[in-house]
């Protein structure tokens, strides 16, 4: 029975997945942050002397350093012109309630005149620091995962596929992540992907589309039909060639949808749980968490306190 049940999971999560249908009714919107700040900061990495890059991290209830829990470092969207990590505290949030430590994680952006390229490499030293760091921040250094959304998702697929981008290669210390979670990533930057004029240079160093190799992380991406950065025939075509390769990769996407719609500020409500409902499910698959999913009841719970939180007129 119970391999049935795995069998099971495991074609649900290997499928691509259409006739998601989008509501056309007003839709359930809150801040991305649902109201919760991070536990504690952390600076991993200074690229410039008057620069330190933070970790903002939430962690699960009685978290001990000697513990050993599944950690997932998300990484913002923007264009990799702007951002900041508080798009990822409501997610993180979660993630932290279901006993991971999660962490939602600064770097350079055009803001700080840095490119594509540097957005990776710092997005390179998150992962590197976490790992180094494991024993202190209470991670099992083989359970860490990479996640993002739009630029934020190319970032942690980069890092993961695009081996040359790297401040430190003479590093001892592994900066792949374990396991990737990619919300509507821009993981095609050639001539037909986007943001092709800003890497035309290197373009095919930091295309994860065109790194693609056997042995990459265990993969799941989420998608809408309707995005203006990545088109259905490129999404595809990663997840064909992500299976060619070996790789376990699984492709949601979501019927009507635009870039963005995972974010509670902008899909609503009800795509945000079913979206985390999915990588509830991925990640219990391998093995980085155990129990029920129960993002519906606790969401319910953060909108509660949020409300309460708001001040009245």
């Amino acid at each position: 029975m119970k391999k049935l049940l795995l069998f099971v999971l495991t074609l649900f999560l290997t499928c691509s997945v259409y006739g998601q249908k989008s509501s056309k009714e007003a839709r359930e919107k809150y801040s991305w942050t649902l109201g919760y700040k991070p536990d504690e900061t952390i600076e991993f990495y200074s690229p410039k002397p008057d620069l330190d890059l933070k970790l903002h991290v939430f962690l699960p209830d009685g978290h001990k350093a000697s513990d050993k829990r599944s950690c997932v470092v998300f990484f913002f969207g923007g264009g990799w012109s702007s951002g900041g990590p508080e798009q990822f505290y409501g997610i993180s949030k979660y993630f932290a309630s279901r006993g991971m430590v999660a962490i939602s994680a600064q770097y350079r952006t055009k803001k700080q005149q840095a490119s594509p390229k540097e957005c990776v490499e710092d997005g390179r030293e998150a992962i590197r620091y976490v790992r180094e760091h494991a024993a202190e921040l209470g991670v099992d250094p083989n359970r860490i995962a990479a996640g993002g959304g739009s630029a934020g998702g190319h970032v942690a697929a980069a890092v993961a596929m695009c081996p040359t981008i790297d401040a430190n290669p003479e590093s001892s210390v592994s900066s792949l992540p374990n396991a990737l979670i990619l919300f509507n990533p821009v993981y095609h930057n050639g001539p037909e992907g986007y943001g092709h004029d800003k890497v035309k240079d290197y373009w095919q160093e930091i295309s994860p589309y065109h790194n693609i190799r056997a042995g990459l992380p265990p993969t799941i991406v989420f998608f809408g039909s309707d995005d203006h950065c990545i088109k259905v025939p490129l999404i595809n075509d990663f997840q064909t060639a992500m299976e060619e390769s070996g790789n376990q990769s699984a492709t949601h996407i979501y019927e009507n949808e635009k870039h963005g719609f995972f974010h509670i500020s902008k899909g609503g409500r009800a795509m945000f749980e079913d979206v985390l409902t999915k990588v509830d499910a991925f990640l219990v698959q391998q093995n980085y968490l155990t129990g029920e999913c129960d993002v519906k009841e606790w969401t319910a719970a953060a909108i509660k306190k949020f409300q309460a939180r708001r001040p009245t007129k």
